[in-house]
């Protein structure tokens, strides 16, 4: 079927699901790259002579670069045309793929990953706002689906894609993967993408000093989340310094922004329909996501002995069906059903997963306990994406659609690196306090542990006739034990104040307002 409207923004047969297919593997592919690098932090360090904290700077420099870019994609896609705007971005993260890849030094790496960024920051939300377009507002919901599964998926295969390339392949392999794709990407958005013919630059000029209190303020931010830690957070000048820069810049862009004519991020939005509310749930999501993703991991590699990919393949059941629930959710909003309602079942389905989570975890937990809780995980994440993406843009036309789009994923992106930052300050502090607890309980003259250190040092003994360093040994291994049982217990901390969190920010969802999809019009 050809498009009636030669003006439409509206695609029909074959060129929209090429399109489709284009703008998900697009967003598939820049989301695998959030995760897929985590895995090979070992492999990196060992293989360009770098320590773990210079390592992390490949993560972080990549999630700033994005981070940065994500809410600027709409004013960029209206100053260069949306295909313009898409085929240089896939290029320039194709590009920089290959160049990671080709990297002799870490700070080459690094180099390439912050450009990776760039060029992957625009790919999600344009190919969300693309969608929107070439949709008829009746079939919005199905199209909502197909792009969450790559936005859900993404960060969940990649750690099990990360973890098969290193395992079988070298370390470059993880990036050479994306250059195939992205030059057949690029190929099919020149020919198949077309430009929005209603789109008009912004007059005025460019607001220079939006762009760049958005660098220092966003930038500032996931900055001081992704190495605060490691730094020792407010205990470092650099990173107090770093915050501090960050607050003022974030302020100064708002007052920008809400003042000037033509803002590079139009925060104005915000006050329509219900953007407000559903970026806040958009946080919450980016939140559990990543933070569950981030803490399952460390917690079954630290402690249970699984390999990344092992650990990948464990999620891989939930995600898949992730990726089966959308669509029917997606038929049933086409169907009239409310989004808020569905969203806040998904909430519940995975506050329920995350307590869940705390119940089951010990030094000894079996793989298999952990299916059920993340096929619920499944269950609600499919629940999720979609009515949210729906809520947020319902009610919305025009520049206001990719303005929303581009505040939601930045939003999540910034929920996510919260997540990651205060369970990494969580299981520092609550560790310590548990370890703490537990050495009170142990007691040279308490009966039940002078018998458990005899009986330990007599089966050593065996090994050794010393019976110095078979004691020696015997305080080595408890104090591994109490370490051990420290970060369980903390763990399971986490969890219980993740499940909380969501439960309380949950009720938000009910002054959420009802509305229909709105097709992008010709006022852009």
């Amino acid at each position: 079927m050809s498009n009636p409207d030669p003006n439409s923004l509206v695609e029909y047969g074959a060129r929209r699901v090429i399109i489709t297919l284009t703008v998900i593997l697009c967003s598939l592919l820049e989301l695998i790259d959030t995760t897929i690098v985590n895995v090979a932090t070992t492999t990196l360090a060992g293989n360009l002579g770098a320590t773990f904290s210079e390592v992390s700077w490949v993560i972080a420099a990549y999630a700033i670069a994005n981070v940065i870019v994500v809410p600027m994609s709409g004013w960029l896609s209206s100053q260069f045309g949306r295909k313009n705007y898409f085929a240089c971005s896939v290029a320039i993260f194709t590009i920089a793929s290959f160049m990671c890849g080709q990297s002799t030094s870490i700070w080459m790496l690094v180099f390439w990953r912050f450009i990776q960024g760039i060029g992957g920051g625009a790919l999600i939300a344009t190919s969300q706002s693309i969608l929107a377009e070439i949709y008829p507002k009746e079939k919005l919901g199905m199209a909502s689906a197909m792009f969450g599964m790559g936005v859900i998926l993404g960060p969940t295969l990649g750690p099990l894609f990360g973890g098969y390339l290193i395992d079988h392949f070298s370390w470059p392999v993880i990036f050479y993967v994306n250059v195939p794709f992205g030059i057949i990407a690029v190929f099919l958005t020149i020919k198949y993408i077309r430009n929005n013919p209603f789109q008009k630059k912004m007059e005025g000029g460019v607001d220079w000093l939006g762009m760049g209190l958005l660098i220092a303020g966003i930038g500032g931010l996931q900055l001081f989340l992704e190495q605060g830690e490691q730094e020792d957070w407010f205990e470092s000048r650099y990173i107090l310094t770093v915050f501090i820069i960050s607050v003022v810049s974030i302020i100064g862009f708002i007052w920008r922004e809400l003042t000037v004519k033509n803002p590079i991020v139009d925060l104005r939005v915000l006050k329509k329909g219900n953007v407000s509310i559903g970026v806040t749930m958009s946080f919450i999501l980016g939140f559990v996501l990543f933070g569950t993703v981030f803490i399952i991991p460390i917690y079954m590699q630290r402690f249970l002995g699984f390999t990344a990919q092992q650990t990948g393949a464990l999620f891989t059941p939930g995600a898949l069906l992730t990726g089966m629930c959308m669509p029917l959710v997606g038929m049933s909003l086409q169907k009239g059903a409310q989004p808020k309602f569905l969203i806040a079942a998904g909430f519940m389905i995975t506050a329920c997963f995350v307590f869940w989570c705390s119940t089951i975890i010990t030094p000894a937990t079996a793989s298999s306990e952990f299916f059920w809780p993340l096929i619920l995980r499944g269950f609600g994440l499919g629940l999720l994406f979609v009515p949210l993406t729906n809520m947020i843009l319902g009610g919305l036309e025009g520049r206001d659609i990719a303005s929303a789009s581009g505040l939601s994923s930045m939003i999540r992106q910034i929920g996510g690196s919260i997540s990651v930052a205060l369970i990494g300050v969580f299981s520092d502090r609550l560790s310590a306090q548990h370890r703490a607890d537990l050495l009170s309980s142990l007691s040279t003259y308490d009966a039940a542990t002078i018998e458990r250190v005899n009986t330990v040092s007599q089966a050593l003994m065996r090994n050794t006739s010393d019976a110095a360093i078979a004691t020696k040994q015997t305080y080595t291994i408890l104090d591994g034990i109490v370490f051990k049982q420290a970060y369980i217990l903390t763990y399971i901390n986490i969890f219980q104040y993740m499940a909380l969190f969501v439960l309380c920010i949950l009720p938000l969802i009910l002054f959420a307002k009802t509305y229909k999809m709105k097709k992008a019009k010709q006022n852009i």
